[in-house]
C-alpha cells in the first residue's frame, strides 16, 4: 500500500552516472538522459583530462539539445597509491601467506610486493591493515623492521595489473589535493564544470586548499567522506563543502563493516542539518556490470539508501564499464520511484524539525540563518495550505536545497538565471530547476515564475503555490515569502 509519498511515476531522488567506455558515445548518452540520468561524473583517475574535457563538452551539447539540465562533476584522483606490477596473469595470494611490502614501483610477486609510495615505511605499526583491489585482499602487518614491511594474509586472492592500495588514513603522509589535482582542477575551473570532488578529505582544510571561488562563482565543492577522519570531523567538512559523497569502497575498508551502515545514516543525517546534499556512492547495482538485473541485496540497498534521505545516488563501473549503461540507469529511475513513492514523510519531517542546524562558520552567517527559517516557514505552509508546487527563486541554490530537507510531497522548482546554478541542482533531491530571465523587482519575479511554471504545466490555474524570493535583484538573502493562488 502506498499512502506516505509521492505517486510511483515521480522520482525525487537524483541519479548520478560515471561515464567511461561503455557510455561515452553520443547515443548512449542520449539513452541515458532519456533515462533518468541527472548529472554525469567523470572519474579522473582513469583517462586523461584531454578526454574528460572532451565528454564534459560532448555532455554539455547533449544537454542543451534536449532541453535537460545535465550536471557534470568532475572526481579527482586524489593520493592515489598503487601497488607495482603483477603482470595481466597475476598473482595468487592464498590465506596466511607471509609477504613483503616495500616503497617500490617496479614488479610485484608472490613474495615481494612493491608500493609506489615513497613513505611506505614512516608510520605503519605492527598490527596495521592494508588492503589491496578496493578491500578485495587484505594483510596484516607483523613486523616492520629492515627496508619493507613484514606482512601476513588475512583475506586472500587473485592480484592483477596495479591494483589500489589502500594504508589506513591516519598513516598517510600525503596531502590532499594533490598538484595533479590542482592542475586538472585548473582545466575544468576553465571550462565551466559545474561540481568538483574531491578524494581523501581528513579536515575542512583539505576542502579549502582546492582554492576555488565559492559556487556559483566556482563549482560546487563535493567532499568524499572516505576516512575516518572525515567522519570525526564531518561538522567542519560540512561547513566548507557544497556536498558530501559517502565514498562506501574506501570508507568500509577504513572502518568495521558492521558500521558502514550505520554510518552512512549519520552522515546523512548531519548533511540534512546542514542543508547539504548527500551522495550515496559504490556498489549499489554492481551485479549489472554484467547482469540485466540487480540481485534483490542491491534492490534493497538502492531503496534504503532512499530511505536514509539520500539527495542523490551514484553509478561507478555499472555505468562506466558495463554490457548495457542504459539499462541500468532505468533500473536505478524506477527503485528510486518506487522508494520515493513510499517514504515515511510524516517521521521523516518529525526527525528534521528535531535536528539543530549549525549557522555556518562561513560566509554571511546571518543571511543563512534568515534563509533557513524562512524556508521552514515556507514548508509548513506549503503543508498546510495543500499547495502544489513550492517556488524557489534562487541566487546560489542555497533556498531550494534548504526545502528539500524537508522532503515535501509538491514539487520544487528552482528558478535561477544563472546557468551552472541550474546545474548545480541536478543532485539536490526533488529540485526541476527551470531559467528565470534575470533578478528584478519581487513582484516582476515572482509574476514571471508563477507564469512559467504554469506555462510548463508544473500548475495550473487554481492552485495554491508558495513562492520562496529575495525582495529585489539586490537580496541576498531569501527574505519574502508569498503564498499565491495561480491566476
Amino acid at each position: 500500500m502506498i499512502a506516505r509519498g509521492m505517486s510511483t511515476d515521480v522520482r525525487r531522488t537524483k541519479i548520478l552516472a560515471t561515464i567511461g567506455p561503455a557510455s561515452d558515445g553520443e547515443k548512449t548518452l542520449r539513452g541515458m538522459i532519456e533515462a533518468g540520468m541527472d548529472a554525469v561524473r567523470l572519474n579522473l583517475s582513469h583517462g586523461t583530462v584531454e578526454e574528460a574535457l572532451e565528454l564534459h563538452r560532448r555532455v554539455r551539447a547533449l544537454s542543451k539539445d534536449m532541453g535537460r539540465p545535465v550536471g557534470t562533476l568532475v572526481d579527482l584522483p586524489g593520493p592515489k597509491v598503487r601497488a607495482a606490477s603483477f603482470g595481466r596473469e597475476g598473482v595468487e595470494l592464498p590465506d596466511g601467506h607471509r609477504v613483503r611490502l616495500v616503497p617500490d614501483a617496479g614488479r610485484s610477486t608472490a613474495e615481494v610486493i612493491g608500493v609506489e609510495y615513497e613513505s611506505l615505511l614512516d608510520g605503519i605499526e605492527i598490527g596495521d591493515r592494508i588492503s589491496f583491489g578496493d578491500g578485495a585482499i587484505d594483510v596484516e602487518v607483523v613486523d616492520t623492521g629492515g627496508d619493507g614491511l613484514d606482512a601476513v594474509v588475512l583475506h586472500g586472492g587473485r592480484l592483477t595489473g596495479k591494483p589500489g592500495v589502500h594504508i589506513p588514513s591516519e598513516r598517510m603522509r600525503v596531502a590532499t589535493p594533490t598538484p595533479e589535482d590542482l592542475r586538472i582542477l585548473d582545466a575544468f575551473v576553465g571550462v565551466g564544470v559545474d561540481m568538483v570532488a574531491i578524494s581523501f578529505v581528513r579536515s575542512a582544510h583539505d576542502v579549502r586548499r582546492l582554492g576555488t571561488e565559492p559556487h556559483p562563482r566556482g563549482p560546487l565543492v563535493v567532499a568524499k567522506i572516505e576516512t575516518r577522519s572525515a567522519v570525526d570531523n564531518l561538522a567542519g567538512i560540512l561547513d566548507a563543502a557544497g556536498a558530501v559523497m559517502i565514498a562506501r569502497g574506501d570508507l568500509g575498508i577504513e572502518c568495521p563493516i558492521e558500521e558502514l551502515p550505520h554510518l552512512q545514516k549519520h552522515i546523512i543525517r548531519e548533511c540534512i542539518a546542514h542543508g547539504r546534499p548527500a551522495i550515496t556512492a559504490t556498489q549499489m547495482l554492481e551485479s549489472m556490470v554484467r547482469a540485466a538485473t540487480p540481485t534483490r541485496a542491491e534492490a534493497s540497498d538502492v531503496a534504503n539508501a532512499v530511505f536514509d534521505g539520500s539527495s542523490a545516488v551514484m553509478l561507478s563501473g555499472e555505468t562506466a564499464t558495463g554490457s548495457d549503461p542504459v539499462n541500468v540507469i532505468a533500473t536505478m529511475a524506477r527503485l528510486c520511484a518506487r522508494a520515493d513513492a513510499n517514504f515515511d514523510t510524516e517521521n521523516w519531517t518529525r526527525m528534521v524539525t528535531r535536528l539543530r542546524v549549525e549557522e555556518p562558520r562561513n560566509g554571511d552567517a546571518h543571511n543563512a540563518r534568515v534563509t533557513d527559517i524562512m524556508t521552514d516557514a515556507a514548508w509548513r505552509a506549503a503543508r498546510e495550505l495543500g499547495a502544489k508546487a513550492i517556488l524557489c527563486l534562487t541566487r546560489t541554490g542555497f533556498n531550494v536545497r534548504a526545502i528539500a530537507r524537508y522532503r515535501p510531497r509538491m514539487p520544487i522548482l528552482g528558478f535561477a538565471p544563472d546557468e551552472r546554478v541550474r546545474q548545480q541542482l541536478s543532485i539536490s533531491w526533488g529540485a526541476t530547476p527551470i531559467t528565470l530571465s534575470g533578478f528584478a523587482d519581487n513582484e516582476e519575479m515572482v509574476r514571471e515564475a508563477v507564469q512559467t511554471a504554469r506555462d510548463l504545466g508544473h500548475v495550473r490555474t487554481g492552485d495554491i503555490v508558495v513562492v520562496l524570493a529575495g525582495i529585489d535583484g539586490r537580496s541576498r538573502t531569501t527574505d519574502v515569502l508569498r503564498v499565491i493562488t495561480v491566476t
